[in-house]
């Protein structure tokens, strides 16, 4: 069964960094496509960032230039690496896939930035 389990979040100051891991299991990881979305309070979930199986990425203008996403495929593990962070980042994320015509996600990170 496909797991994906998020960690990393926290608060951190306008400014400031933080990275967030995405742990999969059940699955054939290396063949897989992975997402990072984020959901503020009383927003809609938005797509942050794409890395494809062969690497490739793509991000929201939102944040480009600032997050970084990366793939470790010895380690089963996407991340996303957040700096210059600023209050508008403060939400949920969650990581994505997408397997047999299934998208699977995993349970969220917070991530709270003070100004």
């Amino acid at each position: 069964q496909v797991q994906l389990v998020e960690s990393g979040g926290g608060l951190v100051q306008a400014g400031g960094s933080l990275r967030l891991s995405c742990a999969a299991s059940g699955m054939s990881f290396n063949i897989n496509a992975f997402t990072w979305h984020r959901q503020a309070p009383g927003l809609q979930r938005e797509l942050v960032a794409v890395i494809s199986s062969t690497g490739s990425t793509n991000y929201a203008d939102s944040v480009k230039g600032r997050f970084t996403i990366s793939r470790d495929n010895a380690k089963n593990t996407v991340f996303l690496q957040m700096n210059s962070l600023k209050p508008e980042d403060t939400a949920v994320y969650y990581c994505k896939t997408i397997r047999g015509g299934r998208a699977y996600w995993g349970q969220g990170t917070q991530v709270t930035v003070s100004s």
